[in-house]
Parts: structure tokens; sequence; C-alpha cells
């Protein structure tokens, strides 16, 4: 298989969206190699995260956040920051890193209130993350991929 793209999406825990963006990529197209990682990496996936990327049949259960510092070395098409703290922390990147981008996201982790309440608030994340990814993957990546696809 052809690999579209290398992508690393950052977060400051890696604990939601980030975690939310790289499951809704590999779902756009399976030849994108993607990961995501934390400046600050959480103990786990939110549970919340889980729940409402299952609704969409997006299965991050088995995923675990990592520390940014496990991809330094490594090349990527995009780094791609989905929060402010973790846009202003980003480390230098020894690899080669093509495109840096930031497309931010309020930090669901901080909701209060009933669990419905706080599940709202995952789920509004979620589909701002889908749409603004959407869009990302057919504005950078889906003519690309055509490309390499010919080729090979």
């Amino acid at each position: 298989m052809i690999v579209a793209a290398r992508i690393l999406i950052l977060c400051t825990g890696n604990s939601a969206r980030s975690q939310m963006a790289e499951g809704i990529l590999r779902l756009l197209d399976r030849r994108i190699e993607v990961h995501s990682a934390g400046t600050v990496p959480a103990r786990q996936v939110n549970p919340s995260a889980i729940q409402v990327m299952q609704e969409i049949g997006v299965d991050i259960s088995r995923a675990r956040p990592k520390t940014v510092n496990e991809f330094l070395e490594q090349p990527f098409d995009y780094v791609i920051t989905v929060c402010s703290e973790a846009d202003r922390a980003c480390p230098v990147f020894s690899g080669p890193v093509k495109h840096r981008l930031h497309i931010g996201f309020e930090d669901p982790t901080l909701a209060s209130g009933t669990q419905p309440e706080v599940l709202a608030v995952f789920r509004k994340v979620r589909d701002e993350i889908q749409v603004r990814f959407s869009q990302f993957y057919c504005d950078n990546l889906k003519d690309a991929s055509r490309g390499r696809r010919k080729k090979g």
C-alpha cells in the first residue's frame, strides 16, 4: 500500500482532541499514516472521547497517549497542533517536516456538569474536528494521494 502522507497530530495531553483527529483521519483515508502525541501526555485516553468516537463508528479504545519525544527524529508531511498550548510548546523536530499547521479546538476535558452535559461538549468538539479535518484532507491530501496512486 502506498502511503498518501505521514501526519503527526499534537496536543498537550494526547487524551482527547488529538486522539479524535487521528481516528477521523484514519477513517477518511487508510493510506494516511497518522500518529498523535502530547507534549505532556495523560495516563489514558479520555473515556468520553472513546465513547463519542464509537458513536460515529471509530474505535480509539486501544489507543494510548504518547509523548512527542517518540517522534522528534521522524519525517512528517504535516505536524498539526490542535491546542494552543501544544502550538506554543511544540518542540523543534530533527526529522524533516514539510508543513506545520495549527487547527485549534476547545478542550473538551475541561467540560463540567452532568455526564450528558460533558458528553455534549465532547460531541461538539468531535463534530468540529470531523468538519475541519475533512476540509484539511480535501484541500491538502485528496488530490495528492490520487496522484501518488496513479504513479504506483
